[in-house]
């Protein structure tokens, strides 16, 4: 209906030249036609022509759209600008069934930037399907800004936040991870080795194996992920799971040196970068003291 509503004001607007007047008078004849009906603010109104031009399509509205919630609507009018953004929004927000806060927050977060990013050598090591679906999983970055964390914390302060925040962290992987502990314990040759953080995922029936680094990318970190992977593999992996797979979380990360140090590894795995705090808009940026200057203005006022 809504569609409808605003389809016949595109049109109208066309054919007679409407302006935004007319929509405020369309907006008090409704809600006096319909007393009982919600919707029909001159608001409402506008955005219900603004749908009906974003989406010409009234098969895909019906068939797909249909799905999500007005209000989830609104977001993806207010927050993108393009079809191709909308509709990747849309249909993550009817696989993943987000709400309209959490469709905001993937958005603001620039998901659909980041998703399938990550280095990884998952076509070389994994079957084609399980390949598309395990490279699509992976982001780079990762976005970490809701642990409150600055870009100095240690690692073992990470991990300990990423799981005091799991549902947040849970969010921030995507759909199909189970978490299923941290500092798993594994005994190889009477000496015991603790992973940082282990995760399920159900759609690649396969084990992840997630290593924190608070510092850049360096091959010789492979090698210790790679010992994970194969201790998880001998020692937790049923015989109906996938290979298990590594992701490595690094501060900063090169990419030409990571598909170097990924090219002849027969195991799979994913690199990519996390980010602790959001970075802030290029305008505030310009706009904000630096430190010196802040120091400046200190060392004056003593």
């Amino acid at each position: 209906m809504y569609w409808q509503i605003g389809r016949d004001i595109v049109d109208r607007q066309h054919e007679q030249g409407w302006g935004s007047k007319v929509i405020d008078r369309l907006a008090h004849d409704l809600r006096t036609a319909f007393p009982h009906m919600k919707g029909f603010s001159a608001r409402n109104l506008k955005y219900m022509r603004a749908f009906a031009t974003a989406w010409p399509d009234t098969e895909f509205v019906q068939a797909v759209l249909a799905q999500l919630p007005w209000y989830h609507q609104l977001a993806l009018l207010d927050k993108l600008d393009n079809q191709k953004a909308r509709c990747w929004y849309a249909a993550k927000a009817i696989e993943n069934n987000w709400s309209r806060n959490i469709l905001a927050i993937q958005i603001e977060s620039r998901l659909m930037e980041r998703s399938g990013t990550a280095v990884t050598n998952f076509e070389g090591c994994l079957p084609q399907v399980q390949s598309d679906l395990a490279r699509a999983m992976l982001k780079d970055p990762y976005c970490f800004d809701f642990l409150g964390l600055t870009d100095k914390a240690h690692e073992r302060e990470i991990e300990t936040a990423l799981v005091e925040h799991v549902t947040q962290f849970l969010l921030e992987l995507g759909a199909g991870f189970a978490y299923v502990g941290k500092q798993v314990q594994f005994s190889v040759g009477g000496d015991d080795f603790f992973i940082d953080l282990l995760f399920y995922h159900i759609k690649l029936h396969a084990y992840v194996v997630i290593e924190l680094k608070a510092s850049k990318f360096k091959p010789e970190h492979l090698g210790q992920l790679s010992f994970y992977l194969t201790a998880v593999d001998e020692q937790i992996k049923d015989e109906q799971d996938n290979p298990s797979i590594g992701l490595l979380l690094c501060k900063n990360n090169n990419q030409f040196v990571a598909e170097y140090a990924l090219r002849n590894n027969v195991q799979p795995i994913g690199i990519a970068q996390y980010q602790l705090v959001a970075s802030l808009p290029e305008e505030l940026q310009t706009s904000l003291p630096s430190i010196e200057q802040i120091e400046r203005e200190l060392g004056g006022a003593n």
